[in-house]
């Protein structure tokens, strides 16, 4: 089964007046959906905007796991376990929250941020606090998340080209750039889709080039 949700319905936060535009695809904050509180393990997908010297000042997380992907622009982050980084387009972070851990993310650049941000339930609590970075993963180069049951598979794909997406009990599948059709389905800049017991299932390329992220899930 596909759920297709549209990025002009996401939730609207953030603070305008700060340079923060963030837009919610699940339950969140203020934001209440008892209908929309998960899907699987994730917990919230955030697309959020930060206008230069704009951001979130520090902040505590606890048991999540967190990825983020930048679309342009890049981002700071500094945690209280001591790790302070850039993050550009093309880099996955992972933020494992554990028994605690608080961070501040910035855009210290003069050009305008755009990041995705999704947020994992653990299989498991507590633990240490951990931050990876891979920068410019390559196309098809899945990067696994064994603490929370997940695997993220980033493509690439050129006009009209084709991608198997993983048979799973759970996909996620968000588009970042271009059009992409899927089981008979159009998304586009923003969209998601959620799947359950995904079988033979491709993706392609729409109209010109496309990425997009696929989140397989085991539970």
């Amino acid at each position: 089964m596909i759920s297709v949700h549209r990025s002009e319905d996401r939730y609207r936060g953030g603070d305008e007046a700060a340079g923060i535009d963030t837009r919610h695809a699940l339950s969140f904050g203020p934001f209440y959906d008892p209908d929309n509180l998960r899907f699987g393990p994730i917990l919230a997908c955030n697309e959020e905007r930060l206008a230069p010297g704009a951001g979130f000042e520090e902040h505590p997380h606890s048991h999540t796991e967190i990825v983020t992907w930048v679309v342009e622009g890049e981002l700071t982050h500094r945690d209280s376990a001591g790790h302070s980084t850039v993050v550009r387009a093309g880099d996955v972070a992972h933020l494992s929250a554990a028994s605690g851990v608080r961070h501040v993310e910035r855009n210290d650049g003069t050009d305008p941020l755009a990041f995705l941000q999704m947020w994992l339930a653990p299989l498991k609590p507590g633990g240490e606090p951990t931050y990876t970075v891979v920068p410019g993963i390559a196309d098809s180069t899945p990067y696994a998340l064994p603490g929370a049951g997940a695997m993220l598979h980033v493509r690439r794909l050129t006009e009209d080209e084709r991608t198997a997406v993983p048979d799973a009990v759970r996909l996620y599948v968000h588009v970042v750039r271009g059009r992409v059709g899927l089981g008979g389905e159009e998304l586009g800049p923003g969209d998601a889709a959620r799947i359950t017991d995904a079988e033979g299932l491709e993706a392609v390329a729409v109209a010109g080039p496309a990425e997009l992220l696929v989140w397989e899930l085991a539970g």
